[in-house]
């Protein structure tokens, strides 16, 4: 399972950057920014940032990327993300924990990272800190794998040819798809006013190989898991096959991908 080679962290964000955002994370940036209602000359903070997909697009929103500041664990997003946007206050910290005042943002984002918190209550109760009263939070996450067969199909895969923890690492991120689990969360994080909306997109990766790798190369290894070349081919030999369903005529696989935006306002 261990390949000889392991990745620089940088290597693993510009791929997560390269194959995980156009391919899944894009297109929900505009929606997130709109779900917060961002307008010119606000200050934004994106929680749990990756390389800053988010945080680039709220910055058009408000005008100015020096009015948005990102936080992540990761300082290998933090660096790529950097690299594309230097005038965004990039910040290195746990969401549980955010290194900002009370009170200092007029709105708050944050996509898909609430399921990887250690304690996604207190991570909410530290975005609604953050938040002036009247402030807009906006948080994404992905539905049940139960509603991605494609990614249901893919971690059986892992399972099979790796083993489950691999397979469940692939699940981790479809974990809090259940609406009644997030309402529960924001409850116990003192949100009253959490308003969940389903809402659906498209995924699209040029082909099976590709799919692959975006974990494979992108997630993965953040996750202390590295595939070597013969079980990295026999992962795509029967990926070939279970994907067939949602291959293309020209070869691409595509999908509908559930998302459940969770929209809250500071009294």
């Amino acid at each position: 399972m261990t390949g000889q080679h392991t990745p620089a962290p940088e290597s693993v964000a510009r791929a997560y950057e390269q194959r995980l955002v156009p391919a899944l994370f894009e297109e929900w940036a505009p929606r997130v920014g709109s779900a917060a209602e961002i307008l010119p000359g606000q200050r934004v903070l994106d929680v749990a940032c990756g390389t800053g997909i988010l945080a680039r697009t709220v910055a058009r929103c408000t005008g100015s990327d020096s009015l948005v500041s990102a936080v992540d664990l990761n300082p290998a997003m933090l660096t790529v993300g950097r690299e594309r946007s230097p005038e965004i206050d990039w910040r290195e910290g746990p969401a549980e924990d955010l290194p900002f005042d009370d009170a200092l943002f007029d709105a708050v984002v944050s996509q898909f990272g609430l399921m990887f918190f250690p304690s996604p209550e207190s991570a909410l109760e530290e975005m609604m800190r953050v938040l002036k009263p009247g402030g807009h939070l906006a948080v994404a996450v992905f539905g049940s794998l139960d509603s991605l067969p494609a990614y249901a199909a893919i971690a059986d895969v892992y399972e099979r040819q790796v083993n489950k923890a691999v397979g469940d690492a692939l699940r981790l991120p479809f974990s809090m798809g259940d609406t009644r689990k997030l309402a529960s969360c924001c409850t116990a994080a003192g949100i009253d006013t959490a308003d969940i909306t389903p809402h659906e997109g498209r995924a699209y990766f040029a082909d099976t190989r590709e799919m692959v790798l975006a974990d494979v190369e992108g997630w993965f290894p953040f996750a202390e898991i590295h595939l070597d070349d013969q079980t990295l081919e026999a992962v795509i030999d029967e990926a070939e096959k279970v994907l067939a369903p949602f291959r293309t005529e020209q070869g691409g696989i595509t999908f509908p991908v559930p998302v459940h935006i969770i929209a809250a306002t500071k009294t």
